[in-house]
């Protein structure tokens, strides 16, 4: 399949045609997976996002590889919602190390009333500072989506984890069919879609490939598609797992970016165990978004300057919003990374 056609917008993809991609020889597959990148992004441009905590632990969905499921015993402690406030502060300091888009996750299994008010005024307080917004809440009604969007949110993060096959021996708490209905109150809503999964919890290439799939025939692919390596964490029933050999990462990469050619395609949870090579490679495949900041929720992540090393070391740049001059936005970034290069940002919002 050459990379024009496979950089055709579909909505029909099956299985046999997804694992035909996936057991081409990798040079292959990343040629294919650069060429269609290249048609629709700047090959050298990443989007940077910070995710935010803003509520912690005790969560009741029984996911089995997350330490905030109130199921397990990980050690983590559990906090209320943030105030209002302390969120808006660390969003600020976010986008003063670059980041243009500030995503808030809380581990609930929906938002309740009475913590609905406070999350819109924080999606309100964000977008006011200049920034995209994002949020992962766990399942919506209808009327809760419509509340956020008429908020000011941009994105929406819900994601699928895995194939629905597979999905029963990860979550019991919630179906897919939960997940899929979010997922269309939010496209219905106006707002953007971030929908992804995970790496590395026993899945079979089936399983991978089906996952993909149900995200590429959407009606519409999602704006960002995040694609997790497990973090393995004590105390969780994944703990154990197998690690996913790395170039099989890589691949899932560059086939997520030929079926859905206009998402970003975000490299997300597990880069704190990348090296740069293969994060290099990672890049090469088609991702080109990543989370930025000292951690991922309750997980470490490469921190800021750590990243703008390797951006360098590349010639990748910040991926700016449209509204900023990209000049003066780099130059904004490489000044703040200088005087908050020994901060600890991000060190009191998550556990």
């Amino acid at each position: 399949m050459s990379a024009t056609a496979a950089s055709v917008t579909r909505h029909d993809w099956s299985l046999a045609e997804v694992k035909a991609l996936f057991e081409q020889p990798f040079n292959d597959l990343i040629f294919q997976a650069q060429g269609v990148h290249r048609q629709h992004f700047d090959a050298n441009r990443v989007q940077v996002s910070t995710l935010l905590s803003i509520k912690t632990g005790a969560c009741p969905e029984d996911c089995k590889y997350c330490p905030q499921s109130g199921h397990y015993n990980t050690g983590l402690d559990k906090e209320k919602l943030m105030e209002v406030q302390k969120v808006l502060d660390a969003a600020a300091e976010a986008k003063a190390i670059g980041s243009t888009r500030f995503c808030m996750g809380a581990a609930w299994k929906h938002p309740s009333a009475k913590d609905m008010p406070y999350v819109l005024k924080m999606v309100e307080g964000v977008k006011a500072l200049g920034l995209e917004t994002c949020m992962t809440l766990g399942k919506l009604d209808q009327e809760q989506t419509k509340a956020l969007a008429a908020a000011g949110l941009d994105y929406y993060n819900h994601n699928l984890d895995t194939s629905p096959e597979f999905y029963g021996n990860i979550i019991t708490t919630r179906t897919y069919a939960d997940r899929l209905e979010t997922l269309s109150y939010v496209r219905e809503s106006g707002m953007k879609i971030c929908s992804g999964g995970i790496l590395g919890m026993g899945e079979s290439l089936d399983d991978r490939a089906g996952l993909l799939i149900q995200l590429a025939n959407l009606p519409e692919h999602p704006e960002s598609v995040p694609i997790n390596m497990l973090v393995k964490v004590k105390g969780t029933p994944l703990a154990e797992e197998q690690d996913v050999d790395p170039f099989d990462f890589i691949r899932m990469l560059a086939v997520a970016r030929i079926m859905m050619p206009k998402s970003h395609v975000r490299l997300s949870a597990g880069r704190e165990q990348m090296n740069e090579q293969m994060q290099a490679l990672a890049f090469l495949a088609g991702a080109n978004s990543i989370f930025y900041g000292e951690k991922l929720l309750t997980t470490a992540n490469p921190q800021a300057d750590k990243d703008m090393l390797l951006f360098k070391r590349l010639g990748i740049q910040p991926e700016a919003r449209e509204e900023h001059d990209d000049e003066v936005h780099q130059a904004a970034i490489e000044q703040a990374l200088v005087e908050q290069r020994d901060s600890k940002l991000f060190y009191n919002a998550v556990v």
